[in-house]
C-alpha cells in the first residue's frame, strides 16, 4: 500500500461528504476489512495507509491487536519473511499471510513493538516497520558503539515507550579486547537515543534465549542459569534472576498483565509465573486440548494478542500433512490466584507447515 502523510487525492472518496467525515466512517470499519477496501481504488489505498485514519481510530478507542510471525522457509535455507495473522471475512478463520512489501529479515534479529510500529535490530543494522502501511525505515542516529561493533546476544524490550537494547559489546584497549554489558535506549516519541550505559563488572554469558518485561524490569533468560539476569532501568540495578523464575525454560513466552506465560511442550501445559507471588502455576482448563492438539509441538511460541488474551502457535499433523495452527486463548485470574484459560478459536494458519519454522512472533496495536 502507498504511504501518504495526509489524504491528497484530487477528488474525494464520497463527493457528498467532507473528508473528515469520510475518515470518521472508515475508522469505524473493522481493520480486517482494510485489505479489501484497498482494492477498490487508489484513493482507498491512500486512505487505509493514512496516519490520519489511524489517529482517528485511536481517538475512538477502537484499536486492534495485530499479530506477526517471522517464518523461515526451509526450502530456501535462511530466507525469513514476516507474515501477518489475518482473519478471513467470509468464515472468520485465521491464516498467516506473507507481507510481500517487507524485506527478508535475520532470524537472529530482536523484535519489539511500540504502538503500530515494530523495531527490528539485526546483526549489523536496525529498522522500524510501520504496520499500518507495511513500509520500512532505518532507525536514525544509531550510536556509534552499535554500528562499529555489533552486539551479539542482544535483546530488545520496551518500557513506557522507550526501547531498551541490551547486549555484549567489545572494548579494544592496549591490553587486548574486553567485553561488557551495554544498554542503549531509544525514545520512540522523539526518535532520539539516550547516552549509552555500560556495566563493566558483569560476567558475559552465552546467547540469551529470551527476554520479557514484568513490573518495569527486564528479565533476560540465558542458556546457563548463572547467565540469567534482570535489569531495573529506573534505579539502574543488575541482579541474578530469581531461582524460581530461572527454574523453567520459558523461551517463546509472553507477558499478559505482568504475568509470564509459556508453552511447556514436554509437559503439555501452559505455565504462568506471577512475580508478585514468585511462583509458577499451570493454566487450568486447557489440559485436554494441549494433550490432543499440541502433542507434536517441537517449538514454543506465544504472543499477547489482546486484553487478557494470548495466541499459541504450534505444529501438528492434519489430514496426513504437517500444518501450523494458531489457538487464541482468553485468560482469567481468580481471586485465589488460579488462572483459567478458555479456547476461543483454533485454526490452521499455514497449510505447508513442514516447509516452515517459526522463529519469532510479535503483536502491534493499530
Amino acid at each position: 500500500m502507498e504511504q501518504s502523510p495526509e489524504l491528497s487525492s484530487p477528488s474525494p472518496l464520497f463527493p457528498s461528504l467532507p473528508e473528515d467525515v469520510t475518515v470518521d466512517i472508515v475508522a469505524r470499519v473493522p481493520r480486517s476489512h482494510y485489505p479489501t477496501l484497498s482494492l477498490v481504488s487508489k484513493n482507498f489505498r491512500k486512505l487505509v495507509a493514512s496516519p490520519k485514519l489511524y489517529k482517528r481510530r485511536s481517538q475512538l478507542g477502537i484499536t486492534q491487536h495485530r499479530v506477526y510471525a517471522l517464518l523461515r522457509n526451509n526450502s530456501t535455507g535462511s530466507d525469513c519473511r514476516l507474515y501477518i495473522l489475518h482473519r478471513k471475512v467470509n468464515n472468520s478463520s485465521n491464516r498467516l499471510v506473507i507481507v510481500r512489501s517487507l524485506p527478508p529479515l535475520s532470524p537472529r534479529g530482536s523484535f519489539v513493538s511500540v504502538g503500530s510500529k515494530t523495531y527490528v535490530f539485526n546483526d549489523a543494522d536496525a529498522l522500524s516497520i510501520d504496520c499500518t502501511s507495511h513500509t520500512v525505515q532505518p532507525i536514525p542516529d544509531m550510536p556509534q558503539r552499535f554500528s562499529v561493533s555489533p552486539m551479539p546476544s542482544k535483546v530488545a524490550t520496551v518500557i513506557e515507550g522507550k526501547v531498551y537494547l541490551i547486549g555484549d559489546s567489545a572494548l579494544v584497549t592496549s591490553h587486548g579486547m574486553s567485553w561488557r554489558k551495554t544498554v542503549m535506549v531509544l525514545d520512540t516519541e522523539t526518535q532520539t537515543w539516550e547516552p549509552v550505559m555500560i556495566k563493566h563488572d558483569w560476567r558475559v554469558g552465552n546467547l540469551w534465549s529470551d527476554a520479557v518485561v514484568m513490573e518495569d524490569k527486564i528479565y533476560m533468560k540465558g542458556f546457563r542459569k548463572y547467565h540469567s539476569i534482570f535489569y531495573g532501568p529506573k534505579d539502574d540495578t543488575w541482579e541474578l534472576m530469581d531461582e524460581v523464575l530461572n527454574s523453567k525454560d520459558w523461551e517463546g513466552g509472553c507477558v499478559v498483565d505482568d504475568v509470564l506465560y509459556y508453552h511447556d511442550c514436554s509437559e503439555k501445559a501452559i505455565r504462568a509465573y506471577d512475580p508478585k507471588q514468585s511462583r509458577w502455576s499451570v493454566v487450568n482448563g486447557l489440559e485436554e486440548f494441549l494433550a490432543s492438539e499440541c502433542a507434536q509441538s517441537k517449538w514454543p511460541n506465544t504472543v499477547k494478542c489482546g486484553e487478557k488474551k494470548l495466541a499459541l502457535f504450534f505444529p501438528k499433523k492434519h489430514d496426513g500433512k504437517e500444518v501450523i495452527c494458531c489457538a487464541e486463548i482468553a485468560l482469567e485470574m481468580c481471586q485465589s490466584g488460579e488462572i483459567w484459560g478458555k479456547m476461543e478459536s483454533c485454526d490452521v494458519v499455514i497449510e505447508d507447515g513442514g516447509m516452515f519454522d517459526m522463529m519469532k512472533c510479535v503483536a502491534v496495536t493499530v
